[in-house]
């Protein structure tokens, strides 16, 4: 019975350690919007996250970026390329949500970028 529990116990330790991996990251969402976006922006990652509340972000980033997408390749044409890209909903666009949400106007938080 004590080898049974410590099978599960290690098996729900091991999920969580891959799972976490799978969330987006806002430290990487930092890093990437400073690689691709800042230049074209003109505006420093805090500045570009405190445009929208965490909820007005998530309303952009809800059915895969479209609202996103649409909005800043308008305001931003420099940038359409990069949002248009398969690269960009595959690799990028969760962790850039993630760092625009956790410091979004009424986080409270300061970003260092």
């Amino acid at each position: 019975m004590k080898k049974l529990m410590m099978m599960v116990l290690s098996a729900f330790l091991m999920l969580g350690v891959v799972s976490t991996s799978a969330f987006a990251d806002a430290a990487k969402g930092q890093k990437y919007y400073l690689k691709f976006m800042k230049k074209k922006t003109g505006m420093t990652g805090g500045a570009f996250a405190t445009k929208h509340t965490t909820a007005e972000w998530d309303a952009l980033f809800a059915d895969g970026g479209a609202k996103f997408i649409e909005k800043y390749s308008k305001e931003y044409p420099e940038l359409e390329k990069f949002f248009t890209g398969d690269k960009f909903k595959e690799k990028y666009m969760q962790d850039i949500a993630d760092f625009l949400k956790n410091y979004s106007k009424d986080s409270g938080n300061v970003p260092s970028c």
